[in-house]
């Protein structure tokens, strides 16, 4: 295991402004509860721990919560799927989103295409308005589902809200969702309104989503397709399609009727990526989600009212639902649909100096294609409005925290964070009252129960082992729709280590009170009985310079397993044995001998989710001659076709 960027300190908040931060000031509201100093992390966490009751009551006033709270704040079981939160209380998430509508800026939408627009709070409110009755009058209710092909812009922030301000359900897909992928999932939840873009653009180029839409429409009984950009279109002659103009048109804005629901009413409905089978439909809840992203966004992020806040998403990612929640601050979102390298590298950087943004979200994949282009905004922009950068989706490696403290601004907090689909929102991530360590995620969130174990369920510190949750938290699924008896959602999470949430990640706990995410446990490597996690492979392999990218599986082989590393080389390189040699010696020396890979092998392409990760267990299965369960959770499944049968590979 390599250690070498232990304890190197990268960045700290000036001790004048620790008491600015809410994080600061929520523990000082709180102390004759903890009775320990304002910037005193651990004994802040360890109570948000022991004394859920009091925490959580103290939560809801502290992040001023619209709503209903109730006498009790949590009611305790010994199954923590039956543990509840807020019992008595009511509130409706769009209410808390849509407070104090004024003519501050709410949205302001880029595409790649250089379009943009902007809308205040009061012209957002005025549209959710007019978007509720248009609802209601398609008779759509509590309780019902409504889907969406959409861009990341201001019409799907505005289906969103008006959706869960009735009390229906929530689920959108990103419009490069291929037809089969989109109807495997929103197929299962039986929509009754499919908003959709019917076309979208893309680094210049102009894509068809009609397919698409006729797909959704063969899965579903939909009373009524609301398309956003076009009207009169012969492909969908049959289907009950109408131009959201046209909908919109005959109702007036007047004082939305937010629908108060108790903590049990979902939100939102999210699927799981679905490389191991048909995508899970997770039901997620309003409340649990609002007060959940509420207490990172403000806590652990620290982000304020007004300031200017992005993340680069989709809307068929998770990010795209802890972004929108962005709004319940205040903040105004950054939206940006399209390439993000597109017409120019620099394009999203050149955003945070003419929009001034202050929180700043991408993925870990963005900020190593930058360091690969050697881009350097310390030299070409100011960044001078941005404080916070946040990264998730996939390992932040440790040379790319140098990169970013070397290369864009010093006095910067850098979050890498981590959560997933399955709860909406962040187990691990940013603390601005805690130093960032180099290739080290800053702390457990409040609230949450993070322990990492091995094998035998055992607590393990400074060892790579399972992360898991040992109490409820907020953002636990309500479950998976079409699941009536729980079993798959209790298989996906509980199984493992019974009466804990097994969350499906390998990871590490330093003594610092930090974490290392080493990939997913469900691709961890195990050559020799030694578990091994992709991602410490990965920092290894990326330091190398003839290596644009890699992806590492284990191949079994005569009952033990191999380690099989692929590779896109850099251009005008060639995989001769000297590289193979500096690849090997480096992956030896940064992690372990037992990381080296058997065997290392070019290729062309490496396959990818719609939310971009690399995925392992489609070429893992793939080189196993397995029949993959769902090919259409890839982006890119034509990558596969370099791992089928290959010579290199045969024993």
């Amino acid at each position: 295991m390599n250690t070498a960027f232990e304890n190197k300190t990268l960045w700290r908040l000036a001790e004048d402004k620790k008491p600015r931060t809410a994080m600061w000031q929520f523990a000082e509201s709180t102390k004759q509860y903890h009775h320990a100093a304002p910037d005193d992390y651990a004994a802040l966490h360890d109570w948000s721990i022991k004394s859920p009751n009091e925490f959580y009551s103290n939560l809801w006033d502290f992040l001023n919560i619209i709503g209903d709270k109730g006498e009790l704040a949590y009611v305790k079981n010994d199954d923590i799927k039956i543990v509840q939160f807020y019992p008595d209380a009511r509130l409706n998430y769009a209410e808390n989103l849509l407070r104090n509508p004024d003519d501050r800026p709410a949205i302001i939408a880029y595409r790649d295409d250089g379009d943009r627009r902007l809308i205040t709070r009061k012209e957002l409110y005025d549209e959710v308005s007019r978007m509720v009755q248009a609802l209601q009058a398609e008779g759509i209710k509590e309780g019902d589902r409504v889907a969406a092909i959409v861009c990341n812009d201001i019409e799907a922030i505005v289906g969103y809200l008006a959706t869960t301000s009735i009390g229906a359900i929530w689920s959108s897909c990103s419009p490069d969702f291929g037809p089969k992928a989109a109807s495997d999932r929103l197929g299962q939840i039986e929509p009754s309104i499919l908003f959709a873009v019917s076309h979208y653009a893309y680094s210049g180029k102009q894509f068809d989503v009609t397919p698409t839409i006729k797909a959704v429409a063969d899965a579903c009984n939909l009373k009524r397709i609301v398309l956003i950009n076009q009207q009169n279109l012969e492909e969908l002659k049959q289907l009950p399609y109408v131009s959201m103009a046209d909908w919109l048109k005959p109702f007036q804005a007047n004082k939305i009727v937010f629908n108060r629901l108790p903590y049990t009413a979902p939100l939102a409905i999210l699927f799981s990526s679905g490389t191991t089978g048909q995508p899970k439909c997770i039901i997620h809840s309003a409340m649990g989600l609002l007060i959940q992203h509420k207490k990172e966004l403000m806590l652990h992020c620290d982000l304020k009212p007004e300031e200017r806040f992005f993340y680069f998403t989709t809307c068929g990612w998770m990010m795209w639902n802890w972004l929108v929640s962005g709004l319940a601050l205040e903040a105004t979102l950054i939206c940006y649909d399209g390439n993000p390298f597109y017409p120019k590298q620099d394009i999203l950087l050149d955003l945070i100096d003419e929009e001034n943004i202050s929180v700043f979200g991408t993925s870990a994949k963005y900020i190593d294609a930058c360091h690969n282009f050697k881009l350097a905004p310390k030299s070409t922009h100011s960044l001078k409005s941005s404080r916070l950068l946040l990264s998730t989706g996939s390992p932040l490696i440790p040379s790319n925290f140098d990169y970013i403290y070397e290369h864009w601004k010093a006095d910067l907090q850098l979050a890498s964070i981590s959560g997933g689909t399955d709860i909406c929102a962040c187990f691990l991530g940013g603390n601005p009252l805690l130093p960032v360590y180099k290739g080290e995620l800053q702390c457990s969130f409040l609230g949450m129960d993070i322990d990492v174990l091995d094998e035998r369920g055992n607590t393990i510190l400074q060892t790579p082992g399972e992360l898991v949750c040992r109490n409820a938290h907020l953002s636990m699924p309500l479950g998976f729709w079409g699941d009536e008896n729980g079993s798959r959602y209790h298989e996906a999470y509980f199984s493992r280590f019974p009466g804990l949430w097994a969350h499906g990640d390998y990871v590490e706990k330093r003594k610092t009170g930090g974490f290392v995410i080493n990939g997913r446990s469900d691709t961890t490597l195990n050559p020799g009985g030694v578990r091994i996690g992709t991602a410490e492979i990965y920092r290894q392999v990326e330091s190398i310079p003839e290596v644009e990218e890699s992806i590492a599986v284990g191949q079994d082989i005569n009952g033990d397993q191999r380690v099989i590393l692929f590779v896109i080389l850099s251009k005008g390189q060639t995989l001769d044995e000297a590289l193979i040699t500096k690849i090997k010696s480096q992956i030896r020396q940064g992690a372990t001998p037992r990381h080296v890979p058997a065997l290392i092998i070019a290729v062309d392409a490496i396959p990818r989710t719609r939310s971009g990760k690399i995925s392992e267990i489609a070429v893992r299965d793939t080189i196993h001659g397995r029949k993959l369960k769902n090919v259409d959770a890839l982006a890119n499944p034509e990558a596969l076709d370099c791992y089928v049968d290959m010579q290199e590979l045969k024993i």
